[in-house]
């Protein structure tokens, strides 16, 4: 019996890792995905680009090149109309840490405090890339629009999650449970995206 394709998913965050197998299985994709922890030889790859797609691309092509496989990368954030589409690419770290969501929603909030409730509205966005060892790339979008609330609400999410109405919804995407954050997210529908470019390329 023949194994079945494997594809490096640049990244160490099991959740990610997890959710990427369900769409990929869900879409009928038989491959084998694995993180970034199989190749520990590999590490962060500066995300240096101006756009979520470049940034994924960066990432994707980089893990594609060291570990000799396809390579699939994401890039995300919260993209605020008020602030001319800030965070954007900066989101993870807008107040000046990498990775503190605490900081970086209190600042969020302080920056759009005086902004009337009728004109805070954004979206998430998410880039996710699949990169080939020839220097093949692929690159699709999701986004997920809606409002930003003037105080977090919920504990079920990350990042932003707690200050974020979804379009059509009541509550923050913190407030739901996962399953139905995924169903909608920003990364969910770029990773269903790309499942069918996925499928193609390897059967190619």
């Amino acid at each position: 019996m023949s194994a079945l394709p494997k594809i490096v998913l640049a990244t160490r965050n099991q959740g990610k890792i997890v959710e990427l197998r369900r769409i990929l299985a869900e879409a009928d994709q038989k491959i084998e995905l694995v993180g970034l922890e199989e190749f520990p030889q590999i590490g962060e790859v500066a995300e240096t680009g101006l756009t979520f797609a470049e940034n994924a691309l960066l990432k994707a092509h980089a893990v594609a090149a060291a570990s000799g496989l396809p390579a699939v990368a994401d890039d995300s954030g919260l993209c605020v109309d008020a602030l001319n589409g800030m965070p954007g690419v900066f989101s993870a770290r807008w107040a000046g840490s990498h990775g503190d969501d605490e900081a970086n929603l209190r600042l969020l909030l302080a920056q759009v405090s005086d902004v009337p409730d009728g004109r805070r509205q954004g979206h998430f966005a998410c880039a996710a890339a699949l990169a080939l060892p020839s220097g093949e790339e692929h690159v699709v979008e999701g986004t997920l629009t809606g409002t930003v609330i003037r105080a977090p609400r919920g504990t079920n999410g990350f990042g932003y999650d707690p200050i974020f109405v979804p379009e059509g919804e009541s509550r923050t995407t913190a407030e739901m449970a996962p399953g139905e954050k995924d169903a909608i997210s920003h990364r969910g529908r770029a990773f269903r995206a790309l499942a069918p470019v996925v499928r193609e390329v390897l059967a190619s």
